[in-house]
């Protein structure tokens, strides 16, 4: 039997939850089963209440706010446990035509792919303002680059995981999950695919974008992490590029010079370069220490990968005849709660 599980990471989202749930089908071509699952990251008005009264058939509960990316992490793993063989995200708002499901799902079942992400008309859409279409296309930009995927819109949140796919994924960041895993993905040559999809129109101010600012400093933090953990020597050695190009050319400059006489009054950029070739050795032996670091890394990797089969294995059962399922996660005290999330 051929399982498709839909969650839906959820905050305060009462209101909208009926019409997402509506608008998601209940039959795909190509599985024998799909299910809902809804993930409660701590909402304060009747989300599980809504989500009970819908039929939904996984109700997990984070018990207070922890964020969109231990949302998404923690659905994964339930949706891992109760036999998924595919695995698609969308937003409790509404935003994405559930109707793209078969479309997200097809490629995985083709085995054309591991991972499909559903690109929005980014330009089409009328309620993105100008700036907000730029920055989008920019980020997206940004992430094909280091992440060497063609994925045209990275911070969409409507994509699908292969079962294989998402065991291996592992999200680093608090903030959000959409960058991070197509930069771990790509750079660990998982495929990653893209389809056009449909939006819906708005229906709630996003809760991920309090601010242009915000947002863009966030972002870049997240892709800077992504990138300093997954390719170590790439990104320091382009680091070490910025101080080592400019120190050469000063030195140049001081060279020259120095050759027609004048050097004594130029020693501040002797200095200078001198400060510069420094800083770049040493970033060069960040990246070398880090790319040797990364080895220990990726072994940590096959080890959690490892533990999380085997406890895959042991605890696969038949579920198709459970009842609604509600779960509340128990999160250790000092963890501590982690805010601004966009569902």
């Amino acid at each position: 039997m051929k399982k498709l599980i839909i969650q839906i990471p959820c905050l305060n989202e009462a209101e909208t939850l009926p019409q997402t749930l509506a608008d998601l089908p209940r039959e795909v071509d190509g599985f024998d089963r799909v299910e809902f699952l809804v993930i409660d990251d701590g909402s304060t008005d009747q989300t599980v209440a809504v989500a009970r009264a819908q039929g939904v058939d996984h109700i997990l509960s984070l018990g207070h706010r922890h964020g969109l990316a231990t949302a998404f992490s923690e659905g994964i793993m339930h949706c891992l446990r109760h036999g998924a063989d595919v695995i698609i995200n969308t937003d409790g708002d509404n935003q994405y035509q559930g109707g793209c499901v078969a479309t997200l799902a097809a490629p995985i079942l083709a085995n054309q792919a591991d991972i499909v992400i559903g690109a929005r008309p980014i330009s089409d859409i009328e309620h993105f303002s100008l700036p907000k279409k730029i920055l989008q296309n920019f980020g997206s930009w940004i992430v094909r680059i280091i992440s060497h995927a063609e994925v045209p819109d990275a911070p969409s949140g409507f994509r699908a995981f292969s079962r294989e796919a998402a065991i291996q994924l592992k999200v680093f960041g608090s903030y959000t999950y959409t960058l991070e895993t197509i930069i771990q993905s790509g750079l660990r040559n998982i495929r990653i695919v893209s389809v056009p999809i449909q939006v819906n129109p708005k229906t709630r101010p996003s809760r991920l974008i309090g601010s242009t600012a915000s947002y863009i400093l966030r972002s870049t933090i997240t892709i800077l992490r992504v990138f300093a953990i997954y390719a170590p020597l790439r990104f320091f050695m382009l680091l070490a590029a910025t101080a080592f190009v400019p120190a050469v050319a000063i030195w140049l400059r001081f060279g020259m010079e120095y050759l027609n006489g004048g050097g004594h009054g130029h020693v501040q950029s002797l200095i200078l370069s001198s400060v510069l070739f420094g800083l770049s050795g040493v970033l060069a032996l960040a990246g070398i220490v880090g790319d040797i670091m990364s080895a220990n890394r990726r072994l940590l990797e096959d080890v959690r990968v490892m533990l999380i089969r085997r406890e895959l294995d042991s605890t696969h059962t038949s579920r198709e005849d459970e009842p609604e399922l509600h779960v509340v996660k128990k999160w250790p005290e000092h963890r501590g709660d982690i805010t601004s999330a966009r569902y």
